[in-house]
C-alpha cells in the first residue's frame, strides 16, 4: 500500500472545510479521501500553529490595555503608601 502525499494548501482547505462547513469531520474526510485520523491531526496542528502565529491585533490591544492599567495601578499605591505613610508620622 502506497502513503499519499498531500500539498500544504490542500491540507489547509482541508482543515477549513472541517472547521467552517456544516458537514461532519467524518464526512469532510470521507469527502476529500483522507483517513478520519489524518483530518485530526491536520486540525491539531493547524490550532497549534495559529496559536503560536504570533501575537495578534487583538492581543497587541488587550496587552496595551493592561499595561496601561498596571501603570494607573501602581501609581494609586504609590499614592496610598505616601498618604500612609503621612498620617501615620501624624500622631
Amino acid at each position: 500500500m502506497t502513503r499519499k502525499h498531500f500539498t500544504e494548501d490542500f491540507r489547509k482547505e482541508a482543515v477549513r472545510l472541517a472547521l467552517n462547513s456544516d458537514l461532519s469531520r467524518h464526512q469532510v474526510a470521507d469527502d476529500l479521501g483522507v483517513g478520519h485520523s489524518t483530518l485530526g491531526k491536520w486540525i491539531s496542528a493547524y490550532r497549534h500553529d495559529d496559536l503560536m502565529s504570533g501575537p495578534h491585533d487583538d492581543m497587541q490591544k488587550e496587552l496595551a490595555r493592561l499595561r496601561k492599567e498596571n501603570k494607573i495601578l501602581r501609581e494609586e499605591r504609590d499614592i496610598l503608601k505616601k498618604a500612609t505613610a503621612f498620617f501615620a508620622s501624624q500622631k
